[in-house]
């Protein structure tokens, strides 16, 4: 099985955009977390550690496509990722930090999207040898909604439970 990313007729900047609307959506119901790890796989997981996920795997695929585009070797990737659980991870994830998460998220989302317009097609599908192509990249990086989903929708209760994928998402008002 091959890690290829799949594509399809998607813009590839509004794959990106709208993951990140996405996970902003999921964000702004973790207030009311109760500072319990989430397991998803064989991970833990908590409303900053998500966002952190997001962020750096935004960051990171923006770093290899300026340094093609520079024509400079990308810097190699030295994330601890999702492997470790850091204290600032289990904060509690308050209103100002689902703002800091928006301002964060939204600007590293809206320099994708003025990136990835300015390729053309052929462009965005050029593929230097075993590299992925930005294309594939962009639709990579819709995978990070994996982070959010594993906290899930979080509503006030003494007992929050995450919802599952038949629940509602994003959250009803």
């Amino acid at each position: 099985m091959s890690d290829t990313p799949s594509t399809d007729a998607r813009n590839p900047a509004d794959v990106v955009t709208g993951m990140v609307h996405q996970v902003l959506e999921l964000a702004q119901t973790w207030t009311h977390w109760d500072g319990e790890p989430r397991s998803a796989d064989d991970r833990l997981y908590s409303p900053h550690k998500a966002i952190r996920r997001v962020a750096d795997h935004l960051v990171d695929h923006l770093a290899e496509i300026e340094a093609r585009i520079a024509g400079v070797p990308t810097i190699p990737d030295r994330w601890h990722a999702s492997a470790i659980t850091t204290p600032a991870d289990l904060a509690p994830f308050t209103p100002e930090d689902l703002d800091e998460a928006r301002s964060r998220l939204t600007r590293l989302a809206q320099i994708f999207e003025i990136r990835l317009q300015q390729f053309s097609d052929a462009a965005l599908d050029h593929r230097q040898g075993d590299a992925w192509s930005v294309r594939q990249i962009a639709f990579h990086l819709e995978g990070s909604l994996y982070y959010a989903k594993a906290i899930g929708i979080l509503r006030p209760s003494s007992a929050n439970t995450v919802l599952n994928e038949r629940d509602s998402f994003p959250p009803q008002t």
